[in-house]
């Protein structure tokens, strides 16, 4: 099968990804080739290894790859329409990677992320024939946890019999029916986050924060439009997604810049649920979200990884918003 090097740049398909030439030490190949049609959705990736031959430890080239790899997942999954595997998957791969950066032999290393099934399978391969073992590892070590965690998160975990390749597999459940997809279609280039207090102060003190923020991700649309945006999302939150009663509650909010130059922002809450969210962007239930659509804003929902609240996700073209 033919490799070709990518750049940050891709194009995104439903049934693989496919990446155009450019220079990032990052081959790819599209699964379009696959003959088990049971394989439905999928990315290959071969990063290219530069190891240091004075340490048993990553170079600060190989150093960087995990942080890469879990950006793209993070869009594949998105994208994908898989939101709820993002911190599982993106936790797993950064094991298995760096694990095959540090320990493997070669040239690169393979990294495959495919639907197989009702399965989500991740594969890396070293080429090493040493099999990697479960380490016990003491308090005070700083490593060799690795595959504990593997163990401890993956639905199953494995190593092929040549003992090139590690896999392990997540199950794909089915969010509520009423979720929206995630809406994002590029890799996110920048990204600062926004620690909020559960409580009215937060409308006011997103409002006050989001300029400079969005000054330093380098926002080309309406600074005044997003700001009001994240208002509107931050009221959701206070209004519909904190529990009642329970003390040193927080709202976390995300603000991040694709490739595309999208602006994305993201609140989390602690209510799973969405109760209606149809006749809440329609204006049938307040405002808010009525109001971030008529700003030029594509809202959508998706429950957290842990079940335990949900994100509200507005995505914003730049030049859409309007002042």
């Amino acid at each position: 099968m033919d490799k070709f090097r990518i750049p940050v740049r891709c194009r995104w398909s439903r049934r693989y990804v496919a990446w155009t030439p450019g220079g990032l030490g990052m081959t790819a190949r599209a699964f379009v080739t696959q003959r088990d049609t049971s394989i439905h959705t999928g990315l290959e990736l071969s990063i290219e290894r530069a190891p240091d031959r004075d340490s048993d430890g990553l170079s600060a080239t190989d150093a960087t790859w995990p942080r890469r790899l879990r950006r793209i997942v993070r869009a594949s999954l998105t994208y994908w329409r898989r939101p709820d595997l993002i911190d599982t998957a993106n936790l797993l791969l950064t094991e298995l990677a760096t694990n095959a950066l540090r320990h493997g032999h070669g040239r690169d290393i393979g990294v495959r992320l495919f639907f197989q099934d009702d399965r989500c399978v991740i594969e890396v391969n070293d080429g090493s024939p040493e099999r990697p073992e479960l380490q016990h590892a003491g308090p005070t070590d700083e490593g060799g946890r690795g595959l504990f965690l593997v163990e401890a998160m993956a639905e199953s975990w494995g190593v092929s019999p040549d003992g090139t390749t590690t896999w392990c597999t997540l199950p794909l459940t089915e969010g509520p029916p009423d979720m929206e997809p995630a809406a994002v279609t590029a890799l996110v280039l920048r990204e600062v986050p926004l620690n909020l207090p559960g409580d009215d102060s937060a409308r006011n003190l997103a409002r006050v924060k989001a300029p400079a923020l969005l000054t330093i991700l380098g926002w080309s649309g309406s600074v005044p439009g997003a700001t009001d945006v994240l208002g509107r999302l931050v009221d959701n939150a206070v209004c519909h997604g904190l529990t009642p009663g329970k003390a040193d509650q927080r709202i976390a909010a995300r603000l991040s810049i694709t490739e595309a130059h999208e602006l994305i922002i993201d609140v989390d809450d602690h209510n799973p649920k969405f109760l209606d969210f149809t006749a809440a962007i329609k204006g049938e239930h307040g405002r808010g979200l009525w109001d971030a659509q008529r700003l030029g804003a594509t809202v959508t929902w998706f429950v957290r990884p842990d079940f335990e609240g949900k994100t509200v996700r507005a995505t914003l073209a730049p030049g859409q918003v309007e002042p």
